[in-house]
C-alpha cells in the first residue's frame, strides 16, 4: 500500500480499504480483535489475502481473533471454530 499512501480512502479499492483497517486495527497490538464479515463485500481472491493478514498478525503478535464469517472456507482456516444458529451455539 506504500505507493497508494498519499491517496484519499475514497480513492483505495475495496481491499486497500481493509488492508489499512486491518493495519489501523493491528498497529497498537490489542490483546483480542473484534472482525465482523471482514472478507464480505470482497472477491475471492483479495478475501485470501485478507484473511492471511490476519492470521499472520494474529501468529506473530499474539492477538486473539474473534472473527465473524458466512464463509465455511474461511471459518475452516481458524483453530476454533463456534457455529450460532438465532444466536445460540449449535455446534463447537
Amino acid at each position: 500500500l506504500a505507493e497508494r499512501s498519499a491517496h484519499y480512502p475514497a480513492q483505495l479499492s475495496g481491499g486497500e480499504q481493509q488492508r489499512v483497517a486491518l493495519a489501523r486495527a493491528f498497529i497498537n497490538r490489542p490483546k483480542i480483535l473484534f472482525a465482523d464479515e471482514p472478507t464480505g463485500n470482497l472477491d475471492a481472491e483479495t478475501s485470501q489475502k485478507v484473511i492471511e493478514i490476519m492470521l499472520e498478525l494474529n501468529r506473530t503478535a499474539g492477538t486473539a481473533l474473534v472473527l465473524v464469517t458466512h464463509d465455511p472456507d474461511v471459518a475452516q482456516l481458524t483453530e476454533r471454530t463456534i457455529r450460532l444458529r438465532s444466536g445460540a451455539m449449535v455446534d463447537e
